[in-house]
């Protein structure tokens, strides 16, 4: 699942990348649109989408290379910012600025396909980093895709882990939140979990239940919109979804 977001006052482009994310194969979480630089610079620190597409030439959006610098200075975990217009001149701009990518605009529905599936490949890439966990000399390495959920105990975190175990770090919770991949969502102020491990929401009891945990983890309404996306996301990659 990749999550975006669109910053730009025009609907047109945020309308051909849904068309793309109507269809399970391509697996797009839309989390918000807007053009104003103090609304978009707290949806994108709230939200922390995997890509923020930028129309370069927003008349409502100034300064756009300085907005992408703010968001890299407060974030750990940094989307992969996207610039589009309707000529090459702020291109060399762009990818100096920290843009991955550059789209001359119009653009085709068969350049958002390429651009999202060479995405992917990324993403499946980096779901499967390594997480160093360190104390004084003692170095231990977690498998990203392995761990279920994170658990706060006082000042350290407990990492439950796909074969059972657990481990500890003397680390707050906060710590990783900003460290983790973005299938990693902080849904209570003791829980993180691992969406890809999701069985059950259950809004009314306020209970998560996870694929190899027997225990239900709870959520808070503080956490609510982390519950929604990972809702919508779950709901995108379901083979059916029925009332």
């Amino acid at each position: 699942m990749i999550s975006y977001y669109v910053i730009n006052k025009d609907k047109s482009f945020t309308r051909l990348i849904e068309k793309l994310g109507s269809e399970n194969s391509q697996g797009l979480l839309f989390l918000g649109q807007s053009s104003d630089h103090d609304e978009a610079l707290n949806d994108v620190l709230k939200t922390k989408p995997d890509i923020v597409f930028i129309n370069l030439q927003d008349e409502e959006f100034i300064e756009p290379f300085q907005f992408v610098k703010e968001a890299q200075n407060l974030l750990d975990f940094l989307p992969s910012f996207v610039a589009f217009a309707d000529t090459k001149t702020y291109a060399y701009d762009a990818i100096k600025n920290g843009f991955v990518d550059y789209f001359v605009t119009p653009i085709t529905e068969l350049e958002i396909r390429k651009f999202t599936l060479k995405f992917k490949k990324k993403m499946k890439y980096d779901s499967k980093r390594i997480l160093c966990l360190k104390s004084y000399n003692d170095f231990q390495y977690l498998k990203a895709e392995d761990i279920l959920y994170l658990k706060a105990d006082n000042n350290s975190t407990d990492f439950y882990i796909k074969n059972g175990e657990i481990v500890s770090a003397f680390k707050t919770l906060k710590t990783f939140e900003n460290q983790l991949p973005n299938n990693f969502l902080r849904i209570h102020k003791s829980y993180i979990i691992n969406q890809n491990y999701v069985r059950r929401i259950n809004y009314g009891k306020q209970r998560f239940s996870l694929f190899n945990v027997d225990n239900k983890i709870p959520f808070t309404k503080t956490y609510l919109q982390n519950i929604d996306q990972i809702k919508d996301s779950m709901k995108s990659l379901s083979l059916a979804h029925l009332n």
